[in-house]
């Protein structure tokens, strides 16, 4: 008996280094693509714990602003009780000035200034006879004087404002100006 012919194609064979090869050129193509999402998944991992380490940074520096804004409050509450004890204290009579309860007095004045010196605060040192500057001085008023004009850069006479009395103490935190020392300007 004959066998029939079948018009059916038989499946090409391949030896087995040609399948081996295959193989390898696929895991090569999935390692590839393994590779490229591994890396961009450390570089946005990257990203990630960068952007946290300046998150952290900036919470520090706004913790550190909010301590210095609470302390700034509070300070600003103290300097008027300051100004209070210089007041007082600057009417004391000539024969009382030994006295234990003006010694008392003058010893709370002293430790308030202490608590000011040591969180940062500072008197804005202005004199009589000081230029008067709008970064460090408030003008309450401004008394006309001819005596002392004063020729501008561009040519013109000018007013040349010197403090002529100082009415409140100014004081600082820092470089920050946190009250201008009023003055009476000439």
């Amino acid at each position: 008996m004959q066998k029939k012919k079948t018009d059916k194609k038989e499946p090409e064979k391949k030896d087995l280094k040609d399948v081996e090869e295959e193989i390898i050129v696929e895991q090569g193509k999935e390692m590839s693509e393994l590779e490229k999402k591994a890396e961009e998944y450390l570089e946005g991992w990257k990203r990630c714990q960068a952007d946290f380490e300046n998150y952290k940074k900036m919470q520090g520096e706004s913790q550190k602003d909010m301590a210095r804004y609470a302390a700034q409050s509070v300070l600003l509450e103290i300097i008027p009780v300051v100004d209070n004890f210089h007041a007082s204290t600057a009417h004391i009579p000539e024969d009382q000035k030994d006295g234990g309860w003006v010694t008392g007095i003058m010893y709370i004045q002293k430790q308030l200034e202490n608590v000011l010196s040591e969180n940062g605060v500072s008197e804005i040192e202005v004199k009589v006879g000081d230029s008067f500057d709008p970064n460090f001085h408030e003008a309450i008023s401004m008394e006309e004087n001819k005596i002392h004009p004063v020729k501008s850069a561009e040519g013109g006479a000018e007013q040349f404002n010197r403090v002529k009395k100082i009415i409140q103490k100014g004081y600082k935190m820092g470089e920050r100006i946190i009250r201008p020392a009023k003055v009476t300007v000439e």
